[in-house]
């Protein structure tokens, strides 16, 4: 059997494109092994950390002390107790050299290429990760546009991409995968398009960088490749986008992502085999439906299950009726949102933060594929999940929020802001000016989610459940079964953080699909 070709993961968040890599094991042999995996953020690190404690157990031997630390079953300090556990300790030093807390651009690079010298130790290699694109992304630009001193080529993060250039032309790898926004295609320094360069840099790393091959290692050029489409030596843009939802991912997620191989792998491949697209795509309801049902709690105001419902429930009855008969709303979502105001009576009591929370005993939605069931589930965990934690909002979101999941049920379609009755208009300046038409957002039972991003951590309104007895924006653990998280994979952090982990990551279920293809790739050239 051969040894699985290593992995350096750079810039890797919770570790996405780690785990779709790792987890890949044709005919039950370890393809990949993550030998180093580098992340500057404090929470995420923390859940490498002990991803990579549990990547060091065969899948039958993970002892139970983690699955108890998954229940909730340790103490105030969980993680230190899982720590330092007899059956972890002995293990624990291999996972933190693997898991390194680096920030890129910053640490000293003699350092960080010797700790990740040391992780390879001579081995060929592949590299994986997306430099962080808060500089690239419609957002991040549309907030730098504002400020009034922002200089586009000032700011270090449009350059972090030269970081990874950098290890490809210190390491070699035989092949590397570059994740980012699709707004890195537009995107902007110094009047110029940035993907252009990119591109050009990664196909040939040293010119960019000037970093000399490690000792033992041959200078090489890369060739780019599309994961979707073929495409001749001056390809659109454009073919390099990923739109997830065609190919089994529950989530309309449309990424950049660059395939580069090594030139002398290159010249022996003729061609290979893309990312297929599915016929039958993965919903919302689908992937979620089994979690356990939970309600809000009350942010700004006394917290209780009663207080909760009398708070939905007793929309006033001069609300109610400019409800009745506001021309934005449809007679049959009124008619549903009476019977939905009923039901909030009898609605779930539980937030979360129970122990011992356990998802559906009937199994996921019978309509979920084998293939993802399989994905998700992890026998020695049963029925627990984790991570399933409702956060508050304030009673007049709260109203919003039943509105739109009722409309959205009876209309198939999450309603914009014009479709908003006035009475239940935010406290915006211009809400009408149309700025604000998705403020609000139903995650659709029936249609794979949208696009799950960091903003999830700020208030929830992107990510309102399609359940209206629900009443409340979606969980972490439901964010992450949106992005093909297994169940077992925990994320550390206060909740904030763990939002913003889960939205900054590749689905690993896609990096799962591209580790297959990267896989045959390297197999054919040798």
């Amino acid at each position: 059997m051969s040894e699985p070709v290593k992995i350096i993961d750079l810039f890797a968040g919770p570790g996405g494109l780690g785990e779709g890599f790792s987890a890949y094991r044709p005919e039950g042999k370890q393809a990949f092994k993550i030998a180093i995996s580098i992340e500057k953020e404090d929470s995420a690190h923390r859940t490498l950390l002990l991803r990579s404690l549990f990547r060091q157990f065969d899948h039958d031997k993970v002892p139970e002390a983690y699955y108890s630390f998954l229940r909730g079953e340790l103490g105030k300090h969980p993680e230190d107790e899982l720590y330092q556990h007899p059956d972890i300790k002995e293990h624990l030093e291999k996972a933190k050299k693997e898991a390194q807390k680096i920030e890129l651009g910053k640490d000293k690079p003699t350092e960080v290429y010797k700790k990740i010298r040391d992780a390879i130790d001579g081995d060929e290699c592949i590299l994986i990760g997306g430099p962080p694109c808060q500089a690239y992304s419609l957002v991040g630009r549309a907030r730098n546009a504002g400020k009034k001193d922002y200089v586009d080529t000032e700011d270090h993060r449009n350059y972090l991409y030269k970081e990874y250039l950098k290890i490809i032309s210190k390491f070699q790898p035989k092949v590397f995968v570059m994740e980012n926004v699709k707004g890195i295609l537009s995107a902007k320094v110094g009047n110029e398009k940035i993907f252009d360069s990119i591109r050009e840099d990664l196909q040939n790393p040293y010119n960019a960088t000037k970093v000399k091959a490690d000792k033992g290692r041959k200078k090489h050029e890369y060739k780019i490749y599309s994961l979707v489409t073929k495409t001749d030596d001056t390809p659109d843009p454009h073919d390099f986008i990923i739109r997830t939802e065609d190919y089994g991912i529950p989530q309309a997620r449309h990424r950049v992502i660059l395939l580069g191989v090594r030139q002398d792998i290159a010249d022996k491949l003729d061609d290979f085999e893309r990312l297929q697209t599915v016929d039958d795509k993965p919903t919302v309801r689908h992937v979620i439906s089994d979690l356990p049902n939970l309600r809000s709690r009350l942010s700004k105001s006394k917290d209780s299950t009663d207080a909760w419902r009398d708070s939905i429930v007793r929309m006033n009855e001069e609300m109610l009726g400019q409800l009745k008969n506001d021309d934005h709303v449809p007679n049959k979502v009124y008619n549903e949102l009476i019977d939905q105001l009923e039901k909030i009576l009898k609605s779930p009591s539980k937030t979360g933060k129970d122990k011992g929370l356990k998802r559906s005993k009937s199994g996921y939605n019978e309509k979920l594929s084998s293939e993802l069931q399989k994905w998700y589930k992890d026998d020695e965990l049963g029925y627990s999940i984790v991570n399933h934690e409702t956060r508050g909002h304030i009673v007049s979101d709260l109203h919003r929020y039943i509105y739109y999941s009722t409309f959205a049920k009876k209309m198939k379609v999450s309603p914009k802001s014009n479709n908003l009755p006035r009475v239940l208009w935010p406290n915006h300046d211009n809400f009408d000016t149309g700025k604000f038409a998705d403020r609000f957002r139903v995650q659709r039972a029936d249609h794979p989610g949208t696009t799950v991003t960091s903003h999830i951590s700020k208030d929830g309104h992107y990510f309102i459940h399609y359940e209206p007895k629900q009443c409340r924006s979606l969980t972490v653990r439901e964010a992450a079964r949106i992005q093909t998280f297994p169940d077992n994979y925990y994320f550390v952090g206060n909740r904030t953080q763990q939002y913003v982990q889960v939205g900054n990551a590749v689905p690993p279920f896609l990096a799962f699909k591209i580790a297959k293809i990267v896989n045959k790739i390297i197999s054919t050239s040798c």
